[in-house]
């Protein structure tokens, strides 16, 4: 289930819950029992793991000459 981030603009605590997606924007109650809160625009981080290698650089062998499209357009 994902968990989404609020925060109480009555005593400024930030915190999470667990809900279902369909329930997101849903009125949250924070800790202290305030209903002034606002959910927060949550960032996530999507890549591989740590150990995973480089892609190796692309030489000039590689055929293209680069730029915007390959190097075809400016002459």
């Amino acid at each position: 289930m994902p968990r989404y981030e609020y925060r109480c603009r009555s005593c400024g605590d930030t915190f999470e819950l667990s809900r279902p997606m369909a329930e997101s924007a849903a009125p949250a109650t924070c800790p202290a029992g305030h209903d002034d809160t606002v959910k927060l625009l949550s960032t996530v981080a999507v890549g591989g793991s740590a150990s995973a290698p480089s892609p190796a650089p692309r030489g000039a062998a590689g055929g293209g000459g680069g730029g915007c499209c390959g190097g075809g357009c400016c002459g």
